[in-house]
C-alpha cells in the first residue's frame, strides 16, 4: 500500500513537473512585423467572369481562369513572365472582357489614391500598349466595349481611343490646390472612402464627373525632410514644404459640381443639383439606362440623404428617394445603394426603423418592401439575384461579435448560409449561382470555400491548417468573449488574451487596447495573431471592450455618442477598467489603456478622467480637439464648433492635461496627412505648462500609418518596453 501511494505520488510529481516545464516558442516583433511568421495567405484578386461559372485570380505571376463547378484551371489568362514590364500589382476587365488594365510602379498619394503607370493588355491581339506617354497617372479605366480608355492626370480628365492613339482632354482647367476633376478632394477620399469621381456610362457614349474647386479650402501645410521626402537630396540643408487642402470643423469644403461629357460631340453639360453649394456630393453612379445617371446628394449636416436621377441629355434633375435621420446618416450607405438589372428598382440600406436594413424601391422612389427586419444590423448587402428574386447579405442577427451570410426571398423567405460561427463573408458569382467564402474566427485563420447559392460546401480553396498547427507552437490563441454590465446598465461586448500559461491563482496585469470611434467594431469573433498575443507571451492580459458609439448593436447604441465624442465612450472603457480590476487573477493597480488614432483619443481622456485606475498608457496619432479634424468627419458626429462648442472644448484631451495622472507614451507621425502633428503637440505643450512628465516620441515625415523601413518594428519595440517598465 505504501508502495503504491508512493508510486502514485511520484507519478503525479512527474506529471505536474512535465507541466510546468512546458514551454512555447518565443513570438518576436521580427515574426510580426518582418517576417510575417503568422500571415495568413488567403485567395486574392477574384474576378467573377461574365458567365457567372467562371472566375479568375492573380497571384502577382499570372491571372488564371478557373471553373466554379469543378475548381479546375480551364485557362491562364495572362503569364506576367510574357510580358515586359514587372511588378504587376492588380488587374482589372472592361465590360465585355476583352482587354485587361495593368498596374504597375504603384505609389500611394493618401489612403486611397495613389498614381501608376499602367497598360492594356489585349486577349485576342495579345498586345501590351502603355494608357499614355504621359507620366504616371490615375484611375485608367477602360470603356465598356475597350476601345477607349479614360485616366486622370495632373487634375484633369484625358481619352485615349486604343484603335488610334489619339488622346482627348475632357477637361483643362485642373490645377493643384484649386481645382480637380473626376478625382476627389483629400476629405472626400479620407471620409467618403473612394478614389474615383468619374465613370463610364453603360454604352461608353459619355463620361460622368464630379468637378472639385478647391479655391476658397483652406490650405495645410507640413515639412518633409531629408531622407524620405520624395523632391530632396540626401543631407538637403532645407526641408521641403508639402502643402494640401485640409478643410478643418466649420471650415469652407470645396464646392463640387457634376458634369456629363458627350464622347462623339466632345461637349459637356452640367447636372443641376440644386443652388446650394454647401453639400457633398459623395457618389455619382449611372442607372442601367445610358441617359440616366444617379446622384447623390447629402446636406453638410449629412441627415439628409437624397438620390437625383440626372438627364444626360440635358442635365436636368429631380430627386426620386430620401432619408433623413434626426442624427447622422452613416456613410456606408453610399456604397449600398445598387441599381437592378431589370432597370426598373434599385435596393438601398437606412436606419429609419433603428437598425440597418435592406429597402426595395421601384426605379420612380416607390417603396416597394422591406427586405431584411429586426433587432441587428445588416453589416453588407451583398447582392440581389433578380432571376430567383433573392437578396444576400451580411448581419449582426446572431450576435453583435458574429458575422452571418443569410438570403431572403422577396416573399420574406429567410436561410443563413454560413454554417460556422465566427467572421464571414462572401464574393458571389455575376450568375449568383456560386459564391466563395471567407470565414475566420479567433481559433481559425482564413479558410476559403465555395459553395452554391444554397450553401452547399463545394470544395475547400485554402486552409491555412499548417498555419493553425504553427500558433500552437507559440502558445495558441488564448482568446475569450465576454459581456458584462456597466453601473448605468449597458450590456458591452468584449474579449481577453491571457498567457499561454495562465494560472488563475496569479494576479496578471492588464492592457486595454480600443478604437471606439463611431460605427467601429473591433470585438469581433475573427482571426487575428498580433502584439497581443507577443504580450500575453511576457505575463500581460490584454483586454478589449467596444464601448457606446460603436457599431453592430442598432441605431441608439451607435449614435449615443452624438455631440458628445469622447464622453460615453471614456466611461465606458473606465468602467471596463474598475470591472476586469474585480476578477480575481487581475492586479488591479496594474491596468494601462492604449489606442491609435481615435483610440489615442479614448486612452488620453481615460488617463485623465479615470483618477488613479489606470497606471500607464500609450496614445499613437491621437486627435487631441476635434477642432482641429476634418469637417466631414467631424461635423457629421458633432455638428460644427459654432454649434456645439461645449461638445468640442469639454472632451478634448487638451482641457484635461492638467489631470493625467499615469505614465504616458505620446507618438506621432510628423508627416500624419490625416491627424496632424499639430494635435500631440498642442497637447504636448498643454502637460508641459501643467507641469506634468511624460514620454514623447515623433516619428520623422511618416504618416497616420507611421511604417516603412524598420520604423514599425522600432515603434512596437518603444511600446513593449513601455510597457514592461511601467505596468
Amino acid at each position: 500500500m505504501i508502495k503504491k501511494t508512493f508510486l502514485l505520488a511520484i507519478s503525479v510529481l512527474l506529471f505536474v513537473n512535465s507541466f510546468a516545464q512546458k514551454t512555447f516558442k518565443e513570438i518576436t516583433l521580427d515574426d510580426l512585423m518582418k517576417n510575417y511568421t503568422f500571415w495568413a495567405p488567403s485567395v486574392y484578386g477574384l474576378r467573377s467572369m461574365n458567365d457567372g461559372l467562371h472566375y479568375t485570380t492573380f497571384d502577382g505571376d499570372d491571372i488564371v481562369k478557373f471553373s466554379y463547378k469543378t475548381g479546375q484551371v480551364v485557362d491562364t489568362i495572362l503569364k506576367m513572365s510574357t510580358l515586359s514590364i514587372k511588378d504587376v500589382s492588380d488587374y482589372h476587365f472592361n465590360t465585355d472582357e476583352t482587354k485587361i488594365i495593368l498596374e504597375t510602379d504603384v505609389k500611394q498619394i493618401y489612403r486611397h489614391s495613389y498614381t501608376a503607370k499602367f497598360y492594356v493588355w489585349d486577349l485576342a491581339t495579345k498586345k501590351l500598349s502603355p494608357v499614355s506617354s504621359k507620366e504616371k497617372q490615375q484611375l485608367a479605366t477602360l470603356s465598356p466595349d475597350g476601345k477607349k480608355v479614360a485616366f486622370v492626370f495632373e487634375n484633369n480628365i484625358y481619352i485615349k481611343d486604343l484603335e488610334t492613339g489619339k488622346e482627348t482632354a475632357v477637361t483643362t482647367d485642373g490645377e493643384k490646390n484649386k481645382i480637380i476633376n473626376g478625382a476627389p478632394d483629400w476629405v472626400y477620399e479620407e471620409e467618403f472612402g473612394f478614389n474615383q469621381a468619374f465613370y463610364w456610362s453603360p454604352d461608353g457614349k459619355k463620361i460622368a464627373y464630379i468637378r472639385f474647386d478647391e479655391s476658397k479650402v483652406k490650405s495645410f501645410s507640413m515639412q518633409m525632410f531629408a531622407g524620405q521626402a520624395p523632391r530632396l537630396e540626401q543631407n538637403a540643408l532645407y526641408p521641403e514644404i508639402r502643402t494640401w487642402k485640409y478643410p478643418k470643423a466649420g471650415e469652407d469644403n470645396s464646392v463640387v459640381s457634376v458634369h456629363i461629357y458627350d464622347v462623339n460631340t466632345q461637349k459637356t453639360i452640367r447636372a443641376d443639383i440644386g443652388k446650394n453649394t454647401d453639400i457633398y456630393i459623395p457618389r455619382i453612379r449611372w442607372t442601367k439606362n445610358a441617359n440616366t445617371l444617379g446622384i447623390i446628394r447629402l446636406n453638410r449636416l449629412q441627415n439628409k440623404l437624397e438620390i437625383l436621377f440626372a438627364n444626360a441629355q440635358n442635365g436636368n434633375t429631380q430627386v426620386i428617394y430620401t432619408d433623413e435621420n434626426k442624427y447622422y446618416i452613416g456613410e456606408e450607405t453610399l456604397d449600398n445603394l445598387k441599381f437592378l438589372k431589370d432597370g426598373k428598382h434599385f435596393v438601398i440600406t437606412s436606419e429609419r426603423d433603428g437598425f440597418r436594413h435592406i429597402y426595395l424601391y421601384t426605379i420612380e422612389g416607390k417603396l416597394v418592401k422591406q427586405l431584411t427586419k429586426g433587432n441587428w444590423d445588416v453589416i453588407d448587402f451583398i447582392g440581389y439575384d433578380e432571376n430567383k428574386k433573392v437578396c444576400y447579405y451580411l448581419s449582426t442577427e446572431e450576435s453583435p461579435v458574429i458575422r452571418s451570410l443569410y438570403s431572403v426571398s422577396l416573399k420574406g423567405k429567410k436561410k443563413k448560409l454560413s454554417n460556422q460561427t465566427g467572421s464571414n463573408r462572401a464574393s458571389f458569382s455575376k450568375s449568383y449561382k456560386y459564391y466563395i467564402n471567407y470565414f475566420s474566427n479567433s481559433q481559425t485563420p482564413n479558410y476559403v470555400t465555395l459553395h452554391d447559392a444554397n450553401g452547399k460546401l463545394i470544395r475547400v480553396l485554402k486552409d491555412n491548417q499548417a498555419l493553425k498547427k504553427k500558433v500552437e507552437e507559440y502558445g495558441g490563441v488564448n482568446k475569450e468573449f465576454f459581456t458584462f454590465k456597466t453601473s448605468e446598465g449597458v450590456e458591452l461586448y468584449g474579449y481577453m488574451v491571457k498567457p499561454p500559461d495562465f494560472d488563475s491563482t496569479k494576479k496578471y496585469p492588464v492592457l486595454m487596447y480600443q478604437y471606439s470611434g463611431p460605427n467601429s467594431q473591433s470585438v469581433i469573433n475573427r482571426w487575428s495573431f498580433g502584439w497581443d498575443m507577443l504580450l500575453a507571451q511576457k505575463g500581460y492580459i490584454t483586454v478589449c471592450v467596444d464601448g457606446r458609439g460603436t457599431g453592430g448593436c442598432g441605431e441608439a447604441f451607435r449614435k449615443k455618442t452624438y455631440w458628445q465624442l469622447g464622453k460615453d465612450e471614456t466611461i465606458d472603457q473606465i468602467e471596463t477598467a474598475k470591472y476586469i480590476g474585480t476578477l480575481p487573477y487581475i492586479d488591479k493597480n496594474r491596468i494601462g489603456i492604449w489606442g491609435w488614432s481615435y483610440g489615442g483619443f479614448e486612452a488620453l481622456l481615460a488617463l485623465s478622467k479615470g483618477k488613479g485606475v489606470f497606471k500607464a498608457g500609450i496614445a499613437v496619432a491621437p486627435v487631441t480637439n476635434w477642432r482641429y479634424y476634418d469637417n466631414i468627419y467631424t461635423e457629421r458626429y458633432m455638428r460644427t464648433p459654432q454649434e456645439n462648442a461645449e461638445g468640442y472644448d469639454n472632451n478634448s484631451p487638451i482641457t484635461f492635461a492638467e489631470n493625467l495622472n499615469a505614465k504616458l507614451l505620446l507618438v506621432h507621425g510628423m508627416g500624419d496627412d490625416n491627424v496632424h502633428f499639430q494635435n500631440s503637440a498642442e497637447y504636448s505643450e498643454a502637460l508641459v505648462q501643467a507641469n506634468k512628465q511624460f514620454r514623447e516620441f515623433f516619428y520623422t515625415n511618416r504618416n497616420h500609418g507611421i511604417y516603412g523601413g524598420n520604423t514599425r518594428i522600432h515603434l512596437y519595440t518603444m511600446m513593449t518596453n513601455f510597457i514592461l517598465e511601467n505596468l
